[in-house]
């Protein structure tokens, strides 16, 4: 097949292009380049979208596209500019307005972002809405696969959300790590390189449909001790309550002095997805200790860098003096 990835330099791109060349396709990506290289044996086209870079890529008629973009207006564009056989469009299960209720694809989704583009990240889900609306009129649904994945993680995981906590056990704040009072929180981690191959795969069968791409569901306690087991030692966990955390300004989840993949309250309904019809359709996962192992080496070989996600090494230790002086570790 002869197959565009527009994108094709972040983390999902390269991997459904390294996938894709792996089956023996004929593979393209239009993207700036900004996010790094595209992987070896796939084509790149420079070309920014928002400056008119579809050029390179039209008069051809692709066997499959697959469409990452978040942005309403680029995905319109690439619909009325684009010709593809099939089309695959990788959006999110942010479009969700509830993570109360239906656990599959039948639950209703935020309103549609209006807009050509996001003010800001709160208006995520919405935009995403908003192009899977632009692929599956633009194109029709009988030509179009719509992908939501849930939480992605293993190599080249640029929000730091699977690569934090085995990163932190084989290099901890003299020897203990700061951990969330969570252990039976559910988690979902999909590793991007059985979503890639997945992706290719329906490309060559030309799947249709909407469904959710999400991990198999395991617990925060399982991801915790299987990090654990990738250290050459294990640290002294240092366990504190929700409570305590936001009294002190730790962020849960992701981002900037957070502790990933930590969910409280009723947010941990989100790593809670059925996943079935993803499976019906062939998505096979990997060993979570496999997707953390790659997670961790690829930090490993990134060297010192600013983190995405996680506590600074300095904060934690002043946070775990705390804790312990308060007396509200567990």
């Amino acid at each position: 097949m002869q197959i565009l990835i527009l994108g094709g330099t972040a983390q999902l791109g390269r991997a459904v292009g390294s996938a894709a060349v792996r089956a023996g396709h004929d593979v393209t990506a239009l993207a700036r380049g900004k996010s790094g290289e595209v992987p070896e044996g796939v084509r790149h086209v420079v070309g920014d979208r928002d400056t008119g870079g579809l050029g390179a890529v039209r008069g051809t008629t692709w066997d499959a596209v697959i469409e990452v973009a978040s942005q309403p207006g680029r995905v319109r564009q690439a619909v009325a500019e684009v010709e593809a056989r099939h089309w695959v469009y990788v959006s999110s299960v942010n479009v969700y307005a509830s993570v109360d209720g239906a656990t599959d694809e039948s639950a209703a989704l935020v309103e549609p972002l209006e807009a050509d583009s996001m003010s800001g990240p709160e208006e995520y889900g919405a935009a995403k809405v908003a192009c899977e609306r632009a692929v599956l009129d633009g194109v029709g649904s009988d030509r179009v696969l719509v992908v939501r994945p849930g939480l992605i993680g293993g190599p080249e995981d640029g929000t730091d959300r699977s690569s934090y906590w085995p990163y932190r056990m084989s290099h901890p704040v003299e020897r203990r790590v700061l951990m969330p009072d969570a252990v039976s929180q559910p988690v979902q981690l999909l590793d991007v390189r059985d979503l890639a191959e997945w992706l290719v795969v329906c490309m060559g069968q030309g799947v249709t449909g909407v469904v959710d791409a999400v991990g198999e569901e395991t617990t925060l306690g399982e991801v915790l001790a299987e990090s654990a087991a990738l250290a050459n030692e294990v640290p002294e966990p240092v366990v504190v309550d929700a409570q305590w955390l936001a009294e002190q300004g730790v962020n849960p989840w992701m981002g900037p002095r957070s502790l990933p993949l930590w969910l409280p309250g009723e947010m941990a309904g989100m790593m809670r997805r059925s996943g079935v019809a993803a499976r019906e359709l062939g998505l096979r996962h990997r060993p979570l200790r496999d997707t953390l192992r790659a997670a961790l080496a690829d930090a490993q070989r990134r060297g010192d860098r600013p983190w995405a996600a996680g506590l600074e090494w300095k904060d934690e230790r002043d946070l775990i003096a705390r804790a312990r002086e308060s007396g509200r570790r567990r």
